[in-house]
Order: C-alpha cells, then structure tokens, then sequence
C-alpha cells in the first residue's frame, strides 16, 4: 500500500521488512533473547537476527513448537546458531528458572527482546494471582530484565558493545484505562476491559523501557532500552476474539503489515547502528515515534516501577 512506503529520517518506513533494515549488518558474536519466538514477529525476529549471525536464544511458552520454528530456521539457514528455551512469563517461577538457567549458562547477553504477549484476553489471573495482561506483558519482563540485567551489563563491559534491551508495546497503549495504570484495580474484575487491559500493559512496557533507560544512563551502563509499535499485524494475538480473528484473516493483508514488515523495527531497534546511544525513545515504522502524554511522564514510569517491584515481592512472599 502507498501510504506504507513513506519513509522517515531512518531511510525506512511501514512497509520495511526486517530483512531490510538489517541488510549489511554482521552480528556475529551477538547473543540474544528472544521471548515469544515461537509465532508471528517474535519468529520472524528471531530468524532474522539468526540470518545475521546473532546466536539467538528462543524464550518460549511452547517448547514443542518453539522446537519447530528452530529447525525451520536452521534448516534455511544451516549456519544459523539458536537454541530453544521454556519462559511462561504469566509465572514468576518460570520467570526466574528461565533466568537462573541462562545465566549459569556462560552464554553472554547483548541484546533482550520482550516481545511475548498475551491481547485483549477474558479477565483471568495468573499463576501468581495477578491480572494475565498485566502480568505476563509487563511484569514477567520487567522481573525478566531484572534477572538478566547484571549479565547484559557483564557483556557490555567485558565486549565494549552496547547492550540493548527492547521492549515490544502498541499503539494501544494510547487507549488504555482514563488513569492509564490502575494501581489500585490491578486484579479488580469489576470495570474491567479486555482491549484496556491490554493498552495499560503496553503503557506499561513503554514507561519501563524508559525509567529503565534513565537508571542505566544515570549508573553510566552501555546498555540502551527503547520500546515500539510494531505495527497492526493479523496474528494469533486476537486468539480470543474469534470475530476480529476472522475478520483480520479476510482484510488484514490489504490494510496490515506482514509479518517480516511486522519485525522491521523490533530488529531495527535491536541491531541497527544508527541505534547506537539512543536510549529511552519509542520507535514505529523504523523511525522515531510520539507516544502519548502517559506514556512520557517520567512520574508516572517512576511509580510504576516501584509498584511493579512490590508487586513481585509480595507474589514472592504468598
């Protein structure tokens, strides 16, 4: 579609695939991680960094079928180095196993991609008695980065590369509840909404990448942490909505991204040069985007993070 090739100040646009916007980079002694690889842009994602020499580890819900996506890649391309890990982010005993069997793994860690998620599901709580949107989007990341954020930092020390970490949100973060977070109705079912609830764990994937953002640049870290909108793509994220699926399934490819166009600017963002240094910035189409008024107060990210860590050690403590 021509209003999809317009490009921005990156040189790339909507319609930019992930290949594209990687082409000519080697990232050959990378390592990265990759959560929700096993469907749609996190597959995609993860076959693409493979293509350009990261070691990509596959963090998946679905060891089975993570299995599959792998071989796929590895069969496209033989040199490709990935691995295949179990993470159900809705659980904060998966959580950390994923992150105490990574790090006594000896692998290094470049570059984390928080790309899982779960959309506009029923009210449901997870294992740890939380809100499923709300926990598995945001706080399985956020407890997820925590884990892993001493070996990211070890790698950009011990590499002199910049480490990056990249968190995958929507432009549904600008339709979240009226007070954007509700602190206090995290686990309420009454006035809940499945697409709001989704907004405020994508408002939320943004507030994290940039309060994490300023506490890396404050400690002086080579790590950057930026978020994203990948772009309106038909995938099995609108598994619980059988009519929007199957609406999505007859017009998407005429009005939505692809997938490869869907990864674009998660591996844009994850492995580009011009990346280099930018930090605590929200990305869309390749390029630098405006996100909403919540989405930029720093008050906002700041108590977020707080609560969040609270939230986890409280689950800890039950």
């Amino acid at each position: 579609m021509w209003f999809l090739s317009r490009k921005g100040p990156s040189g790339f646009s909507a319609s930019s695939t992930a290949e594209e916007v990687t082409e000519g980079i080697d990232g050959t002694g990378l390592t990265a991680i990759v959560t929700g690889a096993s469907s749609g842009i996190g597959s995609e994602t993860a076959r693409v960094l493979a293509l350009r020499g990261v070691r990509v580890v596959m963090a998946v819900r679905n060891v089975a079928t993570g299995r599959k996506v792998q071989e796929a890649i590895v069969k496209e391309n033989p040199t490709a180095k990935v691995d295949t890990m179990e993470l159900d982010l809705s659980s904060m005993a998966s959580v950390r196993n994923f992150a105490s069997n990574f790090n006594s793994s000896g692998l290094p860690l470049n570059i984390l991609v928080n790309n899982a998620g779960v959309m506009a599901s029923p009210f449901l709580l997870s294992k740890d008695k939380i809100e499923l949107q709300f926990a598995t989007n945001h706080v399985g990341h956020f407890l997820l980065t925590n884990l892993l954020l001493e070996t990211l930092k070890k790698t950009a020390t011990e590499s002199k590369k910049e480490g990056r970490i990249v968190n995958v949100s929507s432009r549904r973060h600008q339709f979240s509840y009226r007070e954007g977070i509700r602190f206090d109705k995290i686990n309420d079912p009454s006035g809940y909404n499945g697409l709001s609830a989704y907004g405020q764990s994508k408002l939320a994937n943004i507030l994290h990448a940039s309060e994490l953002a300023r506490q890396l640049k404050e400690e002086g870290v080579n790590i950057t942490a930026n978020s994203l909108h990948p772009g309106a793509i038909p995938t099995n994220l609108f598994r619980y909505h059988g009519l929007i699926n199957g609406f999505l399934g007859l017009v998407g490819k005429h009005v939505m991204k692809n997938v490869q166009q869907g990864a674009a600017t998660t591996c844009y963002v994850a492995l580009h040069p011009q990346m280099k240094g930018i930090s605590g910035q929200y990305f869309a189409d390749g390029n630098v985007a405006k996100a909403s008024s919540q989405a930029n107060d720093s008050e906002l990210a700041k108590k977020l993070w707080d609560f969040t860590q609270k939230l986890i050690s409280t689950a800890s403590e039950s």
